[in-house]
This record gives structure tokens, C-alpha cells and sequence, in this order.
């Protein structure tokens, strides 16, 4: 029974670690997307919980079969997760910078992050969960499957939080949302390369 505890315990634990990157960005969407309806939010959230359900079980499956593929593949994920939070990050500072003046007329247009730019957010802030195969290893696969399915409900739960949090922010400061939201894009993308390569 303490081990089915501590394995719950675990799994929580590492889908706090693993959501953190993911509520960043969940607090960066809704800061630019301060009208977003509550039926994207749960569907946003849901994208960034599913890559981090996704995510470890992939890393799993290849401990269990092309473990030095993925060994060579590993070293690339600090890159990957970079460069594209770098593009969007860059994307919604430009976009914020060139149209500070004219906010209005962005309001009335509506501001949407896009589906594109949210697949890629949640690709970039699970990406290192890969790594987490390694972790949950010894596993058979329906622990595994159910260690992932904990992680990706804590996600599902913070990320929620994150865009909660965004949307009554984002209300207050909606001339200055994109370029904050793109300079901790940028940040966020930075510190996982960093995390990653260290």
C-alpha cells in the first residue's frame, strides 16, 4: 500500500516539475488573449496536458527499444525546445512592439494565440519530459500509462491556473501583453536550454 502511495506521490511530484514550463506559457497566452472563452482555455490546456502525458511515455517505449537513438536524439531536445520558443517569443515581441500604438484596433480584431503557436508551445515545454522515460523505466506499462496520466491531469489542473491568472492580468495591462508575453517566451526558452545542456 506505501508503495502505491509513494508511486501517486511520484507521479504528482513529477508533473508539478514537468508543468511548470507549460504554466508559464499558459499565463503568456492568456496575457496576450485576456477575452479568451473558457471552452479554449479547457481545449488549451488540454494540448499542453496531452504532449505531457505523450512525452514520458514516448521516452518509456524508447528506453524499452532504441535506447541509443534516443541517447543521440536527447542532446538535441535543449535546441529544439529553444528554438521554438524563441520563434513565437520573437514573434509576439515584434508584433507588441510594432503595434503599440494601435491597440484598439488589435482589441476590436480580436487577439488569438494560434493553433500552430500552441502545438508548438506544447511541444517546446514537454519536449525535456522525454527524459522522464529514463525515470519511470523500471515501470511495467500500465504504471507507466497511469504514472503519465497523473502528470497530465496535474498539468491539465495548473495550466487551467496559469491561464486564470493571465486573463485577469492580461485585462489590466492588454497595451503591454504581447511584449511582456514575448520576452518570457524568449526567457522560458533560454532557461529549458540552459536546464538542458547544463
Amino acid at each position: 500500500m506505501s508503495g502505491s502511495i509513494g508511486f501517486f506521490i511520484n507521479s504528482i511530484l513529477l508533473g508539478i516539475g514537468l508543468a511548470m514550463d507549460a504554466f508559464s506559457v499558459s499565463i503568456v497566452n492568456a496575457l496576450n488573449e485576456p477575452r479568451m472563452h473558457r471552452s479554449r482555455m479547457v481545449k488549451m490546456a488540454g494540448v499542453y496536458a496531452f504532449f505531457q502525458f505523450a512525452m514520458p511515455l514516448i521516452g518509456w517505449i524508447a528506453v524499452h527499444t532504441i535506447v541509443q537513438v534516443f541517447h543521440a536524439f536527447e542532446k538535441a531536445i535543449p535546441w529544439i525546445a529553444l528554438v521554438l520558443l524563441l520563434l513565437i517569443g520573437g514573434s509576439m515581441l515584434v508584433e507588441g512592439l510594432r503595434n503599440r500604438g494601435s491597440i484598439d484596433a488589435r482589441e476590436r480584431a480580436g487577439r488569438r494565440v494560434g493553433t500552430a503557436a500552441v502545438l508548438m508551445q506544447g511541444v517546446a515545454t514537454s519536449i525535456d519530459a522525454l527524459s522522464v522515460g529514463f525515470t519511470i523505466s523500471e515501470y511495467g506499462i500500465f504504471m507507466a500509462l497511469t504514472s503519465a496520466l497523473i502528470i497530465a491531469a496535474v498539468t491539465y489542473i495548473i495550466c487551467l491556473g496559469g491561464l486564470l491568472i493571465g486573463k485577469k492580468v492580461g485585462e489590466k495591462i492588454t497595451n503591454k501583453a504581447s511584449i511582456l508575453g514575448g520576452i518570457i517566451l524568449i526567457g522560458i526558452g533560454i532557461e529549458i536550454f540552459l536546464r538542458g545542456v547544463a
